[in-house]
Parts: C-alpha cells; structure tokens; sequence
C-alpha cells in the first residue's frame, strides 16, 4: 500500500514538474518571439537610416569616392583682377568705399551665373572663372567674354553712380587651352583646374591696362567675328616665345546697340544662335543615336536631319528671316525627339525635353516657347497657324511628294506593324491612300517642289489597290 502512494506521489510530482518545465518553455518562445520581432525592426531602421551616419563614422566603415580627372582641351579662362587700393588714404569714409566694393564682387558674381560661367578660385582680390568644364560648347569662349564685356562695364558704372569712391579699377585677362580639371566630388565646389593655361590667363591679365580685358591669340581666333579687338603687343611666354595680346573694344559695329557697345543686338544673337545649333544638334542627334528604339524605322536619326534640312530650305524660300530659320531648325532637332520616352504622345514629350535641355544653351525663353509652339504643329492632322509652322508641317511630311516615297513609307509600315498599329498590307495601302488623298501642303515653295510627285503617288497606290482588287473609294479631289 505504501509502495502505491509512493508511486502515486512521484507521478504527482512528475506532472507537476512536467507543467513546470513547459512553462518555461512558453516563457522561452514567448521571449524569443519579442527579440525576434525587435531585432526585424532594428534591421529594418538600420537599413533606413544607413546613409545618414555621421561623417566620422562613414569615413572608418566607406571607402571615399575617388577624385576625377579629366584633361579638357578648349576650356576657357578669365582672371580678373580688382585696383584702387592705394587711393583708400585719401578717402574720408573708408567703410562706405568698402561696401561699394563688395557691390562690386556680387555683381560680378551674378553676371557670372548669368553667363553659366564657374568660378573656381579667388585669391584676395583676383579671381578666375572658366567657361567649358561642364560642357566644351563652342560659345565658351563667347560667352565668357560677353561675360567680361558686361563686368567691365557694370564696375565703371558702379564707380560712376559714386563719384567720392577711389577709382576701383578692374582689369582682365582671357585665354582659351587646355585644363586638368579635378571633380572634387562635392556640390558646391565640383572642379579644381591645373595647367599651364591658367598661368596664360593671370599673365595676361597683369599685362593688361586697368579698365581694359586683354586676351590670348586663341582666344581671338575664336571671338573675332564678334568683338572689336585691337592688338596690344606681345607677351613672352616661357617655352613658347612671344604671345600676341589683344585688347577687347566691346562688340563689333553691327552687332552692338547704338548706344551701348557692351550690347548686344538681335544681329549678334542670330550669328551667336548659329554656333550654338551645331553645339545642340551634336548633343541632340547624339541623344537620339544612342537612346531611339531600334524599331524606330522611320522616326529616326534620319528623319531628323531630313527635316532640319527641308526647314532651312523652305524657311529662306518662304522669305523668313535667320533667326525665324534658326527657330525651325531647333524644332526639328527635338520634333520627333520624344519617341525616347512615348510612342503616341512624342510631340509632347519633345517639347518637353526642349524645355529641359535648351536653358543650358542660353537660349531665350520666347524662343523655348516658339520651338515648342512648332513642335506641337507637327501632331497629326496639321493645322499650322502661321507661315513657321507651315514650313514645320510640310517639312516634316516632305516624302509625301518625293521619289523615295514609296521606300520610306515602307519603313514607317514596319514601323507601325510592330506596334500593332496597322494590321495587313492591304490596309496599309488603303490608309495611305486615305492620308494623301486628304493631305495638303501649306507653303507655296512645297507645293512647287512636291504636289506633282505626290499626285504621282496618288495614281501609283490607287493602281496598286486596283490591281489587288481591293474594294475602296478611289474619287481624287484635284
């Protein structure tokens, strides 16, 4: 009886001992499940708030970004430097002179920013700016002495407005050559320069008289059709013999206004507008040569050049004026540019990628606006509303009216077939016949070139059709 009870006591035990044990064991899941869950969130804020180290922590854990370097070859340079300073002692109000001196260090670095011009280094009162570390445009060298034309003149104005201040003078130097440009890979100051070019530039402007801009033969080459430049003399260079020098008078003649030598006219922008299209064109057919789809079979780089030719053509035919011609040209750069991004909508999407690249080329605002105005003219059915958006449309549908039209609309019909856009040959013929049938062109200068030939190609596909016996409405207004 006893040997019972002991052995009923130690099952009792047993199973108390059993329910205790699998607490524990509950408690021990029940805690893991919590670390669990917090280190699933721990994870998930370290990898959110990874990139937001502070900086001592990310150099011991990153590795820095390596600095770029990049020999540039046609950079241009402007070292400027500010005189006057020994005047200061027979000022009376010191200070005032001062502060017009610092109007004149923002208004040079605005006309900077104006001109798309980085400043790379200042050294008490000398500064040098370059033109052409971004971007080897071929206006860099005009444009930084645009730039230097409107400083100069800004300062005497300044230094005019306050008759009591010291004399503060500036004077200038300008080469364009070769750089080392270093990215420092920080935002707000990207490049540092080295190079023999920048020794050029300072040389030239300590050579220079006070209130004058002095520049190198390079540069001159690059400038002269738009400057008034005398010749100052030479300047002997280490390893390389004597250097012409050339004082800047201000813009030429006829490209200046009346009253302002320092400014431009509408002559100057459309000789400056036609060096700034071969600078877009290469940047824009470079875009689409590496960017279009390659089932792009009409709507191509082809295509393009064909209209930027077919605008000027028709532009100076129709009696437009150059820069009307220019306008047209750089629509028809970007008018089928948008089938980078849209197929259906690229009229659109051209227009705006107008309105994202042109800015960097200086380019006026109305003129953004009128070359988006005519690449919108180009949207199926033509409906242009004056003469530049006539050349557009009749441009842009040239082949209408050629010889090659038949080969070319055989691409747009490949073109159209991978999009499901058109469904057989036989369809296709009939909506071409349907589209030129009702097509018109706009411009007299089109109408001489091309209605003739297009009513050829009216006549061949109605007979083509005919001979497939394919039923359609084959009346031809004339």
């Amino acid at each position: 009886m006893d040997n019972i009870h002991d052995y009923i006591s130690r099952i009792t035990n047993l199973a108390n001992r059993n329910k205790e044990l699998n607490d524990q064991l509950q408690n021990l899941v029940g805690r893991y499940s919590v670390i669990q869950k917090q280190n699933e969130k721990y994870n998930e804020l370290l990898s959110k708030f990874s990139d937001t180290k502070p900086n001592h922590y990310k150099d011991l854990f990153e590795k820095k970004p390596e600095k770029k370097v990049e020999h540039l070859r046609t950079v241009s340079l402007l070292y400027l430097s500010i005189g006057g300073f020994e005047a200061l002692n027979h000022v009376s109000e010191k200070s005032e002179m001062i502060d017009v001196l610092d109007e004149i260090y923002i208004t040079i670095d605005r006309i900077a920013t104006e001109y798309n011009i980085s400043k790379i280094k200042s050294f008490g009162d000398n500064i040098i700016f370059a033109a052409g570390l971004n971007n080897e445009h071929r206006t860099n060298p005009i444009n930084i002495t645009m730039a230097a034309n409107k400083m100069l003149a800004t300062v005497k104005s300044i230094c005019k407005n306050h008759p009591s201040a010291p004399p503060w003078t500036v004077k200038m130097g300008i080469h364009t050559g070769p750089v080392l440009a270093i990215d420092s890979c920080t935002s707000h100051n990207p490049y540092s320069i080295s190079g023999d070019s920048i020794n050029v530039t300072c040389r030239l402007g300590e050579a220079c008289p006070p209130g004058e801009i002095n520049m190198s033969e390079m540069t001159y080459e690059l400038v002269k059709e738009f400057f008034d430049i005398s010749q100052l003399g030479a300047m002997p260079v280490k390893y390389k013999g004597e250097m012409n020098m050339y004082l800047v008078n201000g813009l030429r003649g006829e490209l200046h206004h009346k009253e302002d030598r320092f400014r431009s006219n509408e002559k100057f922008d459309v000789r400056y507008g036609q060096i700034q299209f071969m600078d877009i064109q290469e940047k824009i057919l470079d875009l689409l040569e590496n960017n279009l789809p390659d089932n792009l079979y009409y709507h191509n780089v082809k295509h393009t050049v064909d209209v930027v030719t077919e605008v000027e053509l028709i532009g100076w035919a129709e009696g437009l004026n150059e820069e009307e011609v220019l306008l047209l040209k750089i629509a028809a750069l970007f008018h089928d540019a948008g089938h980078i991004v849209d197929y259906k909508y690229h009229e659109h999407q051209g227009a705006l990628l107008a309105r994202q690249i042109l800015p960097r080329y200086n380019v006026r605002q109305d003129h953004i606006d009128t070359v988006c105005r005519l690449i919108m003219a180009t949207k199926l059915p033509p409906q242009p509303k004056d003469k530049m958006e006539e050349v557009m449309c009749d441009s842009d549908l040239d082949y209408l009216g050629r010889t090659d039209f038949i080969p070319v609309s055989n691409t747009l019909y490949s073109e159209l077939k991978e999009r499901q856009m058109v469904s057989s040959w036989h369809d296709w013929n009939k909506m071409q016949l349907n589209f030129i049938k009702q097509h018109q062109y706009f411009t007299k200068t089109a109408r001489n070139l091309r209605e003739v030939n297009k009513q050829h190609q009216i006549e061949r596909l109605r007979h083509l059709l005919e001979e497939l016996n394919v039923k359609v409405d084959i009346s031809i207004d004339r």
